[in-house]
């Protein structure tokens, strides 16, 4: 058959896709609109803008039987006005959906968030972006390619292990273990986000490293700008700030090398955290988002050649970047901005950068001082 002139052009909603909308509309209906926030409002107005679809229709009570002459048919009609009407409705309070429907962008977040594949090498780029919409208490990583990202300790994948740098593949297996554990332990405790000493981090090291010890209690008793645990743990004030539901996502790899001497082994772990929180206080609802990576050469060495310990570790080099936590603060827990926040300190300057850019080492890719960031 030829074309009509008539025909739309555009994506079709199919019958599957119209039942799930009308299950939906009968859910949703009944929920009353709210009152957007005033960054809801800036981007509904922006968007607004660049859409010229209707706001939407809004429509009286259902119509009701008056005469009992084909009841049975009438029925269905009015059930389908029901229906109809509540779709209606809801098109009201959130046209979104349908919107999301005809543009596909419905289809895009779907596939949005889909899992992704373990990372097993650097990424030659950062992550596509994404629609930009605001997190929530109930999705808090919408509008962030960690939608797609691992959950926890799940998006910490221990690689298998093989003898290298004269140490064993038990004595390596045991490392990248003990790594992974230091890692779930200093960034997804519940009592280390808490503020709380991290005990179980501190455990896996070697005691013997008394000096590094030492240093790291200072800095958790009395943090400075040098001593600071926030290079490798990740803390809030509970009074300030709570965790939006029970999962940080995670991405990253871990990967071993021979160390600088015989006898020795190095476990490199590169990990990104996103937590995201909103304020302690009575309803709160605005979702920040505080992005960490963490990179960190791990040690082991052979206690016969070396004053070490068996089955600890020690720590080379560690390397943080913290994406949306105040600048030039200092007191050992981090701070993510909200709109209801006073600007402090220095105003933040230079390129933008992208966060969830895994694609660089920190030590290229980094940059000192108080910068911006591209997205949260």
């Amino acid at each position: 058959m030829g074309k009509n002139d008539n025909d739309n052009d555009g994506p079709a909603l199919s019958d599957e896709e119209w039942a799930r909308f009308m299950e939906q509309a009968q859910a949703d209906a009944g929920r009353a609109p709210r009152e957007p926030s005033a960054r809801a409002r800036m981007v509904t107005a922006r968007l607004q803008g660049e859409s010229a679809e209707p706001a939407g229709w809004r429509t009286g009570p259902a119509w009701q039987e008056r005469e009992g002459r084909g009841r049975g048919k009438r029925r269905l009609k009015a059930a389908g006005a029901i229906v109809f009407i509540a779709a209606l409705a809801l098109i009201a309070v959130r046209p979104e959906l349908v919107i999301d429907k005809v543009t596909g962008k419905a289809d895009r977040n779907d596939k949005a968030r889909g899992p992704l594949p373990a990372e097993t090498a650097r990424p030659s780029a950062p992550p596509s972006a994404v629609d930009p919409d605001r997190p929530t208490l109930k999705e808090p990583f919408k509008g962030s390619p960690a939608l797609q990202w691992a959950d926890g300790a799940a998006g910490i994948e221990v690689p298998a292990a093989e003898a290298v740098g004269g140490m064993s593949k038990a004595q390596v297996a045991d490392a990248l273990e003990k790594a992974k554990q230091f890692l779930v332990a200093a960034n997804l405790d519940p009592a280390t986000l808490r503020g709380e000493r991290p005990a179980a981090a501190l455990a896996l090291l070697d005691p013997k490293l008394e000096e590094q010890m030492d240093r790291l209690e200072e800095s958790l008793t009395a943090p400075t700008k040098e001593h600071d645990p926030l290079h490798l743990f990740s803390r809030v004030k509970p009074a300030e700030l709570k965790p939006v539901g029970d999962v940080v996502k995670v991405r990253g790899r871990m990967w071993v090398e021979p160390g600088k001497e015989a006898g020795q082994a190095n476990v490199l772990a590169d990990y990104t955290f996103v937590h995201p929180f909103v304020k302690a206080k009575p309803g709160a609802e605005q979702v920040e988002r505080t992005v960490v990576r963490r990179e960190i050469t791990f040690s082991i060495a052979d206690p016969g050649k070396w004053q070490a310990t068996a089955g600890k570790l020690w720590l080379e080099k560690f390397n943080v970047d913290l994406a949306n936590s105040a600048c030039n603060v200092y007191d050992g827990f981090l701070h993510p901005v909200f709109d209801e926040d006073t600007p402090t300190g220095p105003a933040p300057s230079g390129t933008p950068v992208d966060p969830y850019d895994r694609s660089k080492t920190m030590d290229t890719g980094g940059q000192e001082g108080c910068g911006t960031v591209s997205r949260t």
